[in-house]
């Protein structure tokens, strides 16, 4: 039995401007580069370790 795949969606509230380059880089691989840009992602384990290491520049929702 295959479960479902959560999805959320990422938004980007504040800027990536002044951060570690690590945190621009990550949040580029998000698919994010300008303030309240969203993404739509499916939650896996790498995307969830990405938001966690910016989660003070992003809104996160989880979609039904």
């Amino acid at each position: 039995m295959m479960s479902e795949v959560k999805k959320i969606r990422i938004t980007q509230v504040a800027s990536g401007n002044g951060q570690k380059p690590g945190m621009q880089a990550t949040l580029i691989g998000l698919g994010l580069n300008k303030l309240r840009r969203s993404v739509e992602k499916a939650a896996t384990p790498e995307v969830l370790g990405m938001v966690n290491k910016v989660k003070h520049l992003l809104k996160v929702e989880e979609l039904g």
